[in-house]
C-alpha cells in the first residue's frame, strides 16, 4: 500500500492516499452540486477500496475558466456546457 523510502539511514514508510481530481468548467455546477460530486465519488472509491479508506480519500473539484477547456480543438464555455446539459448540440 505504500512505498518504502530511506532517509538518513532510517527506513520510512509512505502511505498512499487516494486522490480524486475532478475538473469542471466554472459556473456550471452550484456549490451544492460540487459537494454532491465529492460525496458521490468518495462513496464510489470506498465501495472499491473498502470503508477503512474513507477517512484518507481526498477529492478535489477544480474549476477551469470558461473558454480555457477544449474538445476536438474547440474551446468550450460555460454557456456551451449549460446548453449541452439542456440537450442542445454544441
Amino acid at each position: 500500500m505504500g512505498l518504502a523510502s530511506h532517509q538518513g539511514g532510517v527506513r520510512q514508510e509512505e502511505i498512499t492516499m487516494p486522490l480524486i481530481q475532478v475538473k469542471v468548467i466554472e459556473n456550471v455546477f452550484s456549490d451544492e452540486q460540487k459537494q454532491e460530486i465529492v460525496r458521490s465519488l468518495t462513496d464510489a472509491m470506498v465501495g472499491i477500496e473498502g470503508e477503512n479508506m474513507r477517512a484518507v480519500t481526498w477529492c478535489v473539484v477544480e474549476e477551469v475558466r470558461s473558454g480555457s477547456w477544449g474538445i476536438a480543438g474547440n474551446p468550450l464555455t460555460t454557456a456551451d456546457v449549460k446548453a449541452l446539459a439542456a440537450g442542445a448540440a454544441v
